[in-house]
């Protein structure tokens, strides 16, 4: 059973303890004695399948328990208990004849609703407050279950509630609870737990706002800024100038579904211009904003530009607002398949249109028969859509290299049926001894690339996207007919497991020993995000910019524990360094070695990555489904010494607004 399955399932059972214990509060009130004794049983049978639930659960991890063990699962065995002995031989009794009845049992009522408050308090903590639980989170809820004891036990007690009593003087007296006392015992317990909030907030910002992984804290030493990482302005030897201008504007386009689309678009296209290079190549792209009112800039993503280059708006560069430009310039010595996107509030800029690709490719290649394709989905208000031609004509013995971009915030499904293939590259970074396979089906992370090398057959190839439709077609000859190719039903496709695909290759990083260790917590919770309250896609419990930034030092190993306990998908993206995967749940990767720029965690998944810090300079690390960034899950990775002009890391605690506060007060998020 998967974790996120488990997660599910603890949940279900701890809603159905919340409706176990108040049914059974709400029967007894109705003096309904032998049906509130079986549904006080049955949430006691809820509440022991609740703890080992939760035991099994924590085998998957403290992360996902935390505050189950510490809190929600003691408050409740203790009102179950409690429960048990007040509310159980009263209930008992009555059910016997033993007594006849015709009051609440007020103290009975009281014992069976705390339980429910507590199951329900438990219950909602986990969804509003999550990883990690704060002392003030565990005295505010603690308080509020007492409150709503004190508040039943003083409804109970109102006049409108008494009724003639026949039982022993014993039992006759309902505790009567003043309305003095009330409320001084319920404010009491309310400033207990807000003292509690404040002085744990308070311990909070009094910490550092940096993470140092267990390494060593800020040396002295000289300041370096972010505008001094640039790129070089001459190409390698034997390499060439290439020169390109993006200009970013409104325009209204169609696309290839054939519908008319309001775009925001570099160039007047969507995509934008592709933009090729040989290894060795000077890039130098010039971005003019022509009307774009929130403003743009140019994220190489995946491709590990300097610093300065790296396009993250309140961290290496200002948002070019209109009639601006900004000049990137960068030597393409990475080969690989990679794209281009505004970093400027990103999570609209992209999806209407401001992206294209990025391929640079061997200067030693020279195949000429090789065909080479670059094929991009794009989702347009609800629909994906294919860039990269619906039809081409390759001969028969051709070598077909598809490179498949997934420029979405979700991941997509490809499949290529009538010919067997090899994916040959993730990210843009070669596969070790990569295997011929056939009927399988390819998942794209949000943001992946993959790249597949086939040899055409005699017939039609076609590459299909989600199941469902065929996207794109490949032909021997003009009018060839589709073969083996005829849009096959591949749902019953396996998928791809690229953990162990290729051949095991020794990587000197896998064995090394990390200079620093970070875990993140991904989660959803209540939490602050650029200055105001929200339930945000949370890093660690927190939202940008409150997430503390990660320390590393040049030449420092790094390792990260990235731990999804959402239910929903994080593609994880890092900056200026590809990442090599170790493991996922606790399964090392057996394939060839796997060096990814963005790595999709999915519910309840352990994914462990290293790296090694050669890339000096403040680096984005974010999920890379862009709403979730907007929502909060936004941190960065600062090498020690390295500073910004750009608001950056005051910017991220306090200081000049990181998103962009610009002097006629708009405020734009960034991400991507």
């Amino acid at each position: 059973m998967t974790t996120a399955t488990l997660v599910i399932l603890d949940h279900s059972i701890a809603l159905s303890t919340v409706i176990a214990w108040f049914a059974a509060g709400v029967t007894m009130a109705l003096r309904r004695a032998r049906t509130a004794l079986t549904l006080l049983a049955v949430a006691l049978l809820v509440t022991l399948t609740r703890v080992a639930s939760v035991a099994v659960l924590a085998g998957r991890g403290w992360w996902f328990v935390q505050e189950k063990v510490l809190l929600g699962l003691p408050m409740l065995v203790l009102a179950a208990l409690a429960a048990a002995v007040i509310a159980g031989p009263r209930l008992r009794g009555r059910a016997q004849g033993v007594r006849r009845v015709e009051s609440i049992d007020t103290a009975g009522v009281v014992a069976l609703f705390t339980s429910g408050y507590a199951a329900l308090a438990g219950f909602v903590v986990t969804f509003l407050v999550g990883y990690p639980l704060a002392l003030g989170t565990a005295l505010i809820t603690i308080a509020l279950v007492l409150a709503g004891a004190l508040l039943t036990a003083r409804v109970l007690a109102a006049p409108s509630a008494t009724t003639t009593v026949e039982e022993p003087a014993t039992d006759q007296g309902r505790p009567q609870v003043p309305r003095r006392r009330f409320l001084g015992v319920a404010g009491g317990v309310i400033m207990v737990g807000t003292a509690g909030t404040g002085a744990s907030l308070s311990v909070r910002s009094a910490m550092t706002m940096t993470d140092d992984g267990g390494g060593p804290g800020p040396a002295s030493r000289t300041a370096v800024s972010v505008t001094d990482l640039r790129g070089p302005d001459t190409p390698a030897p034997g390499g060439s100038r290439r020169e390109h201008v993006l200009v970013a504007r409104k325009a209204t386009v169609r696309v290839e579904s054939g519908r008319d689309f309001d775009a925001w678009t570099y160039n007047g296209t969507v995509p934008g211009p592709a933009i090729t290079a040989t290894q060795g190549d000077l890039l130098e792209v010039k971005l003019i904003n022509h009307d774009i009112d929130d403003g743009v800039t140019l994220h190489w993503h995946g491709y590990d530009v300097p610093c300065g280059e790296d396009g993250a708006e309140g961290v290496t560069q200002e948002v070019v607002a209109p009639g601006g430009e900004f000049v990137y310039r960068f030597r393409a010595e990475q080969v690989g398949t990679y794209w281009y996107h505004t970093h400027h509030a990103s999570y609209v800029g992209v999806a209407r249109g401001l992206y294209g690709a990025l391929v640079v490719k061997p200067r030693d290649e020279h195949d000429t028969r090789q065909l080479d394709l670059t094929v991009s989905v794009h989702t347009f208000d609800g629909t994906p859509t294919i860039a990269g031609g619906a039809e081409h004509i390759a001969p028969a013995g051709t070598t077909v290299r598809l490179r498949l971009i997934n420029t979405d915030s979700s991941p997509h499904r490809f499949a290529l049926a009538g010919a067997s293939f090899r994916v040959v590259a993730v990210d843009g970074r070669d596969l070790h001894g990569p295997g011929e396979i056939s009927r399988t089906r390819l998942r794209l992370p949000a943001a992946g690339r993959h790249d597949l090398v086939f040899v055409m057959p005699s017939t039609s190839v076609a590459l299909l996207l989600d199941d469902h439709a065929t996207t794109v077609w490949l032909r021997p000859q003009a009018g060839a007919p589709p073969g083996a190719a005829a849009t096959p039903d591949t749902t019953g496709w396996p998928e791809l497991d690229l953990l162990t695909y290729g051949t095991p290759a020794s990587v000197a990083l896998r064995s090394a020993t990390a200079d620093r260790r970070f875990t993140l917590v991904l989660d959803r919770g209540l939490a602050m995000v650029d200055g105001s309250p929200t339930y945000a896609q949370t890093v660690n419990g927190a939202g940008h910019p409150s997430i503390p930034d990660q320390l590393v030092t040049e030449g420092d190993v790094v390792r990260f524990s990235v731990v999804n306990r959402s239910l929903e998908t994080h593609p994880w993206h890092l900056h200026g360094h590809p990442v090599l995967i170790l493991s996922r749940n606790g399964k090392p990767s057996s394939g060839s070695p796997l060096w990814v720029d963005t790595f999709e965690v999915g519910p309840g998944e352990v994914w462990e990555v290293a790296f090694r810090a050669s890339n000096p300079g403040i680096w984005m690390n974010h999920c890379h489904n862009l709403p979730h960034v907007d929502q909060g899950m936004m941190l960065c990775l600062r090498y020690d010494g390295v500073t910004t002009p750009f608001g950056g890391m005051d910017g991220l605690h306090g200081g000049h607004d990181i998103h962009g506060l610009h002097a006629d007060g708009s405020n734009h998020r960034m991400g991507g």
